[in-house]
């Protein structure tokens, strides 16, 4: 893999736009950048959130960088913040609510290039 192919311009992120807010990938086999893992942003907007779901083919690591969110995995909750990270195993379900007055950014990263993802 070429330099070239290892960098994700600002310009070139692939964002997928949610009712609750969005995520942006920058690291993907479907980028053509990794091919061990994936890594992105997400977005939640106040008093939004993403819908309870597991991924069945990678570990999670979520690290906030911005914002207040209630984050679930199975029947645990823990309320994050700036610098907090957390671990999520495969098959957790799991789900971040924005529960301060500011849109929620975190970095969310993923043990395969291929991350797969199945709702409640």
């Amino acid at each position: 893999m070429g330099e070239q192919s290892r960098i994700t311009r600002a310009d070139a992120v692939l964002v997928e736009d949610q009712p609750w807010g969005r995520l942006e990938w920058m690291v993907s086999a479907a980028l053509g950048n990794s091919d061990t893992m994936t890594v992105g942003r997400c977005y939640i907007r106040p008093g939004e959130q993403n819908p309870r779901h597991y991924h069945p083919n990678c570990d999670e690591v979520l690290h906030v960088l911005q914002g207040t969110i209630e984050h679930s995995v199975d029947d645990d909750r823990v309320t994050m913040r700036a610098g907090d990270t957390i671990s999520i195993p495969s098959g957790a379900l799991h789900n971040a609510r924005n529960i301060g007055p500011d849109e929620a950014i975190f970095v969310i990263s993923f043990s395969a290039p291929d991350r797969q993802t199945v709702g409640e």
